[in-house]
């Protein structure tokens, strides 16, 4: 299993917001509908943290041809074939990357993740949560144009901040950051430090760095749920908490400029490759999308890589086996992956994520 193209199942995990339904369409379910499961983590080796779910471990993927055993068992049997001698000698046995998909009903609260340094510092991880949104749709069917949260706007200072945050004044604190419409195909990059919020009505792709230490400054969700203290300090008091922040203000073109990464033409690659985010904008992930017009080979790379379907039927073909792409399809990539052909099978183009950990 250590030389083929894993397909992994989705792990849908609780959060504090609503959302989903979405999510449940991907699937094909008859009903779908919004809930407390609005994510789907995948190539996951992350455990999720939510307070009063702690008996629950949720976040952490299957393989689908074996329900019982876990990408995390696989990776620690065969670490340097599974993830590569080069990262095993960089970032050990770990993937150092998790990514989601979101898909929110309402406005998620507005948080921040600690930076590398600060997660050191504060959470003695060697991990932040710097984290890249890849627009996979939108809701039409919202009050609002959905939108993200992003940055503080300039002149915000750490007292304004913390005043608000003791108030609960949640207009006040929306009014201070850049509020930015989104459209499908848009990715935004969102270091750690910066404070946002994704918009309702939001369906994208998340890859982050592997953790979920998230500082949540609004108490109650807009839809009425209420966080209780450690959701909102991560354990760090509610004092603490407020160093996680990059007090940077910035305009709105300001924004787009440092955070809205355009796509970038992969002129060596033999299909239709675009680099959506590249190490060159960060050395946390990379993400490239691949539209395959008729057949590709492919294989491992000497690192590890995930494989995901936004759109389009296709077939991937590995010795005798055949599995069927389509939407959502996933699967895990070993470093030392023979090759294997992906063939489209449809009418229209094949879109297909290749998702990398750290540089």
């Amino acid at each position: 299993m250590n030389n083929v193209p894993i397909m992994l199942a989705g792990e849908r995990v609780w959060r504090t917001y609503t959302g989903g339904r979405n999510i449940d369409l991907l699937h094909g379910k008859e009903i779908a509908e919004d809930n407390h499961f609005p994510e789907e983590w995948m190539y996951s080796v992350t455990r999720a943290m939510n307070s009063g779910r702690e008996e629950i471990v949720e976040g952490i993927c299957r393989t689908v041809e074996n329900s019982e055993l876990t990408l995390k068992e696989l990776i620690e049997k065969n670490p340097e074939e599974m993830l590569g001698q080069e990262h095993i000698k960089k970032w050990g046995s770990t993937p150092g990357v998790l990514v989601k998909i979101i898909d929110s009903k309402e406005r998620l609260t507005i948080q921040v993740h600690p930076d590398r340094k600060k997660a050191f510092e504060l959470f003695h991880s060697r991990f932040g949560k710097t984290e890249c949104w890849h627009i996979l749709g939108i809701r039409t069917d919202m009050e609002e144009k959905p939108c993200l949260y992003l940055g503080f706007r300039k002149g915000i200072t750490r007292k304004e901040w913390e005043a608000c945050f003791r108030e609960q004044d949640y207009d006040r604190m929306l009014s201070y950051l850049n509020r930015v419409e989104v459209k499908e195909g848009e990715t935004y990059l969102v270091k750690g430090g910066v404070p946002h919020a994704i918009g309702a009505g939001c369906m994208l792709i998340e890859i982050q760095e592997p953790t979920d230490y998230t500082i949540r400054v609004e108490k109650i969700t807009p839809s009425g749920f209420r966080i209780d203290d450690q959701m909102c300090h991560q354990g760090l008091g509610f004092e603490k908490m407020f160093e996680c922040f990059n007090y940077q203000g910035y305009s709105q073109k300001e924004v787009l400029h440092n955070y809205r990464i355009l796509p970038k033409k992969l002129s060596e690659e033999r299909n239709n490759c675009y680099e959506l985010v590249g190490y060159q904008d960060v050395d946390c992930f990379r993400i490239v999308e691949m539209r395959i017009e008729t057949i590709c080979m492919m294989s491992g790379e000497g690192t590890f890589y995930g494989i995901y379907v936004v759109s389009g039927e296709g077939i991937l073909t590995v010795r005798e086996k055949r599995y069927e792409l389509k939407r959502n399809t996933q699967f895990f990539v070993p470093a030392v992956c023979e090759g294997y052909y992906i063939t489209n099978i449809g009418a229209d183009i094949l879109r297909v994520l290749k998702l990398y950990g750290p540089e």
